[in-house]
């Protein structure tokens, strides 16, 4: 096993007091006070000269008497540094958070980490953050699973942790407090029960027929809702023979999602992963040929699902309105439209496609959730019949 390698901090002495360079890069100041003790600034900072700024208050407080031992970790943060409380040192680091690939949180992720720091989080929230303690977390943890709600108190959890690595690399918390086993992978027991293709058929002769070819690339192509809905016209390529469509290919390279106060937003896909090229299977062809004859309008930009108004985004409120009597015609209101996904890894099981090649098809990072995907009752039957026939030769 390779052992990791930590960076130690660098320690910079100043003419007053000192700074060290943590993990994170931040900048934490500190100085020794008149009592013997050292005391660390309430906050870390992005720069070297904001940290001599703050070391030369406090040497200016000392030099005319205004210093006292709670003036560092109280009146500061009051004066504008940053309390310790949670709530305000999570706010801060939901701005600027960056992920492993340097990027900021997306807004969907800003917005719901803000709503659980509001919400779940509450019971937390105002304590200080070098008061935190795992029995605390453990006991909110176990009244979040008692009012069951086990798939939010689980990514709480897991935001809570996240927020709290990063208090321990910037030196506030000398320890993360977070460790409740499983808490982050808490399961509801819910399964996603795809259509059958019977359903399916249901669901294709109900919906609102504009709408069709969107369940055909979401069960046969595997696209997610908010990739589905930032499709155009440029993103489908059309191989002929002749004069008739052969195959379609759909280049799923963005997404869009909807949040409150921020609207509609085209970024990046859910992961690196999540940008694929999908060909849709010959049988279905027709049925997306028909929708951008009938439903899209002309150029490459043009969404293939747009609002009523042609050109801004559906929102799945809007689509809702659809695909809910849709499902229920089926027998299937049980169904969320992301069972469609569900379909589409199922059936390209059943074909042979192999693990990696439903990694690929369905846009997922790991081999693990393409595997979550596949429901493949009735293939024990099918492999015993294969089995019998191999005896045979």
């Amino acid at each position: 096993m390779v052992k990791k390698t930590v960076t130690p901090a660098r320690k910079t002495r100043e003419s007053f007091g000192a700074f060290r360079i943590l993990p994170s890069g931040r900048i934490q100041a500190s100085y020794t006070g008149p009592d013997g003790k050292r005391y660390n600034a309430p906050q870390t900072f992005d720069n070297k000269t904001d940290a001599r700024g703050w070391l030369s208050i406090q040497q200016a407080k000392l030099h005319t008497g205004q210093w006292s031992p709670m003036d560092t970790s109280r009146a500061d943060a009051a004066k504008g540094g940053r309390a310790e409380t949670l709530e305000t040192y999570a706010t801060e680091w939901l701005g600027t958070r960056m992920n492993s690939h340097g990027e900021h949180l997306r807004p969907r992720t800003r917005v719901e980490y803000a709503r659980l720091l509001r919400t779940a989080l509450a019971p937390l929230s105002g304590e200080r953050l070098n008061s935190i303690t795992s029995e605390m977390i453990r006991s909110w943890n176990a009244d979040q699973l008692e009012g069951g709600t086990r798939t939010q108190a689980a990514r709480a959890y897991g935001f809570l942790k996240a927020v709290l690595n990063t208090a321990v690399e910037d030196g506030r918390i000398t320890a993360n407090p977070c460790i409740v086993r499983g808490a982050q992978n808490a399961k509801t027991g819910r399964k996603v029960e795809p259509p059958t293709p019977a359903e399916l058929q249901k669901i294709l002769d109900a919906i609102t027929p504009r709408y069709r070819a969107a369940v055909i690339i979401a069960a046969w192509g595997g696209c997610r809702f908010g990739e589905l809905t930032e499709l155009r016209r440029k993103d489908l390529i059309l191989t002929k023979e002749g004069r008739t469509v052969a195959s379609i290919t759909v280049k799923v390279s963005r997404a869009v999602t909807k949040t409150t106060g921020e609207g509609f937003i085209v970024g990046k896909t859910k992961s690196e992963a999540g940008v694929r090229s999908i060909t849709l299977p010959p049988h279905v062809v027709g049925i997306v040929v028909d929708h951008l004859n009938a439903d899209v309008r002309p150029g490459p930009e043009s969404l293939l699902y747009p609002a009523t108004d042609g050109t801004t985004h559906l929102a799945q409120s809007t689509f809702a309105k659809h695909w809910y009597p849709a499902r229920k015609a089926a027998g299937r209101s049980d169904m969320p439209w992301h069972a469609l996904r569900h379909y589409g890894a199922t059936r390209a099981a059943l074909a042979g496609a192999t693990l990696k090649e439903l990694q690929e098809r369905l846009g997922h990072s790991t081999v693990a959730a393409a595997m979550r995907y596949q429901h493949t009752a009735g293939r024990d039957a099918e492999l015993a019949r294969r089995m019998s026939e191999l005896a045979e030769i």
